[in-house]
C-alpha cells in the first residue's frame, strides 16, 4: 500500500509540475491581467543583475519550479515502482518526499491558490501515510 501511496503522491506533484510548465510557455494563464505590468516587467532589470529582466526571470522561475516538481515525481515514481527496497531501507528516502511536499504545501498556502494547494495537500497526505506505514 505504501508503494501505491508514493506513486500517487508523486504523480500528483508531476501532474501539477507538467501543467505549470505548459502554462509557463503556452498561453497567458500565468501572465498578469494588466498589460502594463507585463511591459513594466519586460522593461525592468533586477537589482541583482542587469543581465536579465524581471519578465525573463519570471519565466525562468516558473519553468525551474515546474521542473523541480517533475524531477521529484520522476525520481519517486521510479524508486517506488522498481526500487521500493531503497525507500524502505532508508529513513532519508522514505521521509524526503513528505518533507518536500510539506514545503510545497506551505508555499501553496501562503502564495498560491486553491487548486495547487488541494493537489499538494492530497500528495502530502499520500506521502505522510506512506511514511507512517513504512516506519510502524
Amino acid at each position: 500500500m505504501e508503494q501505491i501511496l508514493i506513486v500517487v503522491g508523486a504523480a500528483i506533484l508531476g501532474l501539477l509540475g507538467a501543467v505549470h510548465l505548459f502554462y509557463t510557455f503556452f498561453g497567458h494563464r500565468l501572465d498578469p491581467y494588466e498589460p502594463a505590468a507585463i511591459e513594466a516587467m519586460k522593461g525592468s532589470t533586477l537589482r541583482l543583475t542587469r543581465e536579465t529582466t524581471v519578465w525573463k526571470a519570471w519565466i525562468g522561475f516558473n519553468a525551474s519550479h515546474s521542473l523541480g516538481a517533475l524531477f521529484v515525481a520522476a525520481i519517486y515514481i521510479t524508486l517506488a515502482l522498481w526500487h521500493m527496497d531503497l525507500i524502505r531501507g532508508s529513513l532519508w528516502f522514505s521521509l524526503l518526499p513528505l518533507v518536500l511536499s510539506l514545503c510545497y504545501l506551505g508555499l501553496a498556502r501562503a502564495y498560491w491558490f486553491r487548486i495547487p494547494f488541494t493537489g499538494i495537500l492530497i500528495s502530502t497526505l499520500c506521502f505522510g501515510a506512506a511514511a507512517v506505514m513504512l516506519h510502524l
